[in-house]
């Protein structure tokens, strides 16, 4: 339960002292023994405690003092005790910043229990801390409602995983369809976890050219290539002590990630044309747009790194999927807009409202932003009605008949039908027919169709 924490256990009592260090060392914690204020002074300025055990009353003064600013660091669980025991004191002790009070005598045995306990009301606070954010600050509005509840409800193992592991954090894996907000979520992990003071480095994997992935993730020695005129370090040796977003890891290649496996896996990486080892710590976070879990059984991904990601995995649901909650981002979005814009009487009328909630969004809220701010910029101000959406009502247009695109050389083969290329090719045939009603008006295409304008683009582009 406690193998790698890194306790402080300040106790002035010689005997009591090294009972309390040799249990917690039995249950694999890391411990660091102080007999007075000053020596616990000292490993709180040189040690990543994840929690600290201190006596009140010490030769050198109250233990309570080791709480004042500058004191632990936010990610250090604090719990004091003391033989004197009483509520006042309780109450002083949580207030200076303590997580829990035990008075003595106590049974070492409790100790993983209510470090356990601690770190499960800071993984809950951490989540409390999240929803006000999304809603609260610009930017993070991101997640609304259900599908605020159903992320939160993954959430809860990260952060209480977080909790308990202090500093030595696993992977963790988000994937989610495009515009869902994965890095958004991944920059919440970070700046919400025990390695907030530490760097972000963030990199999209499909946008790094192929020749030059190697040298971007690794770095490089000198003379390594034809440009190599200097060493470079790359991502992972920069983000040394932090986090590592690789955004769509799955646009790497397989020897790739096999490189990011062994880095992960072993704590160290060799830069292009050189030979050394070089120790790396780094929390790293992956996202993918697609399923790595069905990209592994269709050999295009690592089955070995995906499991080592997997551990820890959040699904961001798309906005098809919790369609009741556009209303309730789209005001949020536009509130943030507003603010930008500098046009505060906006707002989105009743039938706007209803031209929002009936798309199917395909590039999910990050599409949703892009058509709220076009509206709002172009409409400068009052309220927003989205004309250039499909009406939900379906209004008055020709009806389009499927029958008509029915190919009379086509039939329905004894085996080996593909689904899915059919479904696509039918899709195509319904988006060529209403631009040639609409003779090539991608707009008015849309309308008739009751999609987004970018959603007929990317079916006859895909």
């Amino acid at each position: 339960m406690l193998n790698g924490r890194q306790i402080l256990v300040m106790e002035d009592e010689t005997l009591l002292r090294k009972s309390l260090c040799h249990y917690l060392e039995s249950k694999g914690a890391e411990v660091f023994p102080a007999g007075n204020i000053e020596e616990a002074r000292r490993i709180r300025e040189s040690t990543e405690l994840d929690y600290a055990l201190l006596d009140i009353n010490l030769p050198d003064g109250n233990g309570l003092d080791l709480l004042d600013k500058p004191g632990f660091s936010d990610n250090t669980r604090i719990v004091m005790m003391t033989a004197d025991g009483g509520i006042r004191t309780a109450i002083e002790a949580m207030r200076r910043g303590a997580s829990d009070y035990l008075s003595k005598p106590f049974d070492p045995e409790e100790l993983p229990m209510v470090f356990s306990r601690i770190a499960r009301e800071g993984a809950r606070q951490r989540k409390e801390q999240f929803e006000r954010d999304t809603h609260a600050t610009p930017g993070k509005s991101l997640f609304t409602g259900a599908r605020l509840r159903f992320i939160e409800s993954q959430l809860d193992k990260i952060l209480e995983a977080d909790a308990r592991l202090g500093s030595a954090l696993p992977p963790v894996l988000i994937e989610g369809e495009t515009g869902t907000g994965k890095s958004t979520l991944a920059r919440w992990l970070h700046q919400h976890g025990p390695r907030k003071e530490a760097p972000l480095i963030e990199i999209n994997c499909s946008a790094l050219p192929e020749s030059l992935v190697e040298s971007e993730l690794f770095g490089h020695e000198r003379g390594a290539f034809t440009d190599a005129r200097k060493e470079r370090i790359g991502l992972f040796e920069a983000a040394d002590g932090g986090t590592l977003f690789l955004d769509e890891i799955a646009s790497l290649s397989l020897p790739i990630q096999a490189k990011v496996l062994t880095a992960i896996e072993d704590g160290h990486i060799r830069r292009v044309g050189g030979n050394a080892q070089r120790k790396i710590d780094v929390r790293l976070i992956a996202a993918s747009l697609h399923s790595l879990d069905k990209l592994v059984r269709e050999g295009s991904f690592r089955e070995d790194l995906y499991h080592r990601l997997n551990l820890l995995h959040i699904r961001i649901p798309s906005l098809r999927e919790f369609p009741d909650d556009i209303p309730a981002l789209a005001r949020h979005l536009l509130d943030d807009l507003k603010k930008r814009y500098r046009f505060p009487e906006a707002t989105i009328s009743t039938g706007g409202m209803q031209r929002l909630a009936a798309q199917p969004w395909p590039g999910n809220v990050r599409e949703l932003i892009h058509e709220i701010e076009r509206s709002l910029v172009f409409q400068n101000s009052g309220s927003l009605e989205f004309e250039s959406l499909a009406d939900p009502a379906g209004g008055n247009s020709p009806e389009i008949r499927l029958d008509t695109l029915k190919n009379p050389y086509w039939s329905l083969p004894e085996t080996g039908f593909d689904f899915e290329a059919a479904l696509k090719d039918l899709t195509k045939d319904v988006i060529e027919e209403a631009l040639d009603q609409e003779n090539g008006n991608v707009s008015a295409a849309a309308r008739r169709l009751g999609v987004p304008r970018d959603f007929i683009r990317y079916r006859i582009d895909s």
